[in-house]
């Protein structure tokens, strides 16, 4: 009998610990010291990877990315397994994770650029050597997709990465200034200017105010989905007193809800200083098939998301899955002007 009240006694006691740890905070490790890569010089050698999703129809893809790169002023180096296919991926993550490897040992590539997103690059964060990352910062960038790729080895390394254009990318006019700036100048570009309008009329790239106000802080951010995954694993992004960028493609009212209500719960807008968004200009109800019958809209859920925080907010910043885009820097120091609808970089983002 006194066993069975043993037993019973520990059960019991056993059975409150979840109750005491179910909200507990999710704690973040302290992040790393800020390592800026070598800045990018006319004539320099951009390294071509396949991360993500295979190139479907390889040599228009692989004859197009590095056209257009060289049209940029560099040399092209073509990572060895981008032609490598596992059915909608790039290769297998061993495929993938050796280019990635090889081009931060060649000391010929200067910066490494995603071909294209799709999916997949998450895949490659637990077999990548963070350690070889560190040993030769380089420049890394993409979007879509590659969001994993440039967050989490910012987080895992400290190393500024740059959410911007990948090879396939149309580098209009404002792609270009802004991609060449960005990795090419050890100044701070300071304010970035608004897309340029294609008519008097438009209205596409107009930003408007959620909340209003000024705030500084380190530039985080990327794809919604990519930076909703990432949360509860070793590469979620760090929004501690940071400004978040975000931009989202293809998805219905409900998915942005989805996952802005997952980041809110998890904390990451406990902390930050600011939010910018995409124009969201795709994300709607679907034309034949919604998910439901009814919808909010879009500024509806991002006004229920937000209504109960104080920092500044601001919605149709041309960043994303558009054609004039600026390259951003994740791990600087920005100030967001959510009146003006304005981003500022306030630190040069390469030595």
């Amino acid at each position: 009998m006194n066993s069975r009240r043993q037993f019973l006694k520990h059960a019991l006691a056993a059975s409150s610990l979840p109750a005491l740890f179910a909200f507990a905070p999710h704690t973040l490790p302290k992040p790393k010291k800020c390592l800026k890569p070598p800045a990018l010089q006319p004539g320099d050698t951009i390294g071509l990877v396949a991360p993500a999703s295979v190139l479907f129809e390889t040599h228009r893809t692989l004859i197009e990315a590095t056209e257009k790169i060289r049209g940029l002023g560099f040399k092209v180096k073509i990572g060895a397994n981008v032609s490598k296919r596992y059915g909608y991926l790039a290769g297998s993550i061993r495929d993938r994770v050796d280019d990635l490897h090889r081009m931060f040992e060649d000391d010929s590539v200067k910066a490494i650029m995603a071909i294209r997103g799709g999916y997949g690059s998450a895949q490659l964060l637990p077999h990548l050597d963070y350690g070889l990352i560190r040993k030769h910062p380089k420049i890394l960038i993409g979007y879509s997709d590659i969001t994993a790729l440039i967050t989490g080895v910012q987080r895992m390394t400290g190393l500024v990465t740059f959410h911007g254009p990948v090879a396939v990318s149309t580098f209009t006019d404002y792609t270009r200034k802004y991609l060449l700036q960005t990795l090419g100048s050890t100044s701070a570009i300071g304010e970035i200017d608004d897309a340029p309008y294609e008519d008097n009329l438009q209205v596409s790239n107009r930003v408007w105010t959620l909340r209003g106000g000024t705030a500084e802080g380190k530039l985080v951010g990327g794809n919604l989905t990519l930076l909703q995954a990432s949360l509860g694993t070793p590469y979620e992004f760090d929004s501690r007193e940071a400004i978040i960028f975000i931009e989202e493609v293809g998805e219905e009212p409900y998915d942005l809800d989805r996952m802005l209500t997952q980041m809110q719960q998890a904390g990451k807008f406990d902390r930050c200083r600011g939010v910018f968004i995409d124009k969201l200009g795709s994300v709607k109800p679907a034309s034949y098939k919604p998910g439901f019958y009814a919808s909010l809209s879009v500024e509806q859920v991002l006004e229920n998301i937000f209504k109960d925080f104080d920092f500044p907010v601001c919605i149709g910043i041309s960043i994303g899955h558009v054609k004039d885009k600026p390259t951003l820097p994740i791990g600087i120091r920005a100030r967001l002007n959510a009146d003006r609808g304005r981003v500022a970089l306030l630190e040069a983002a390469v030595d």
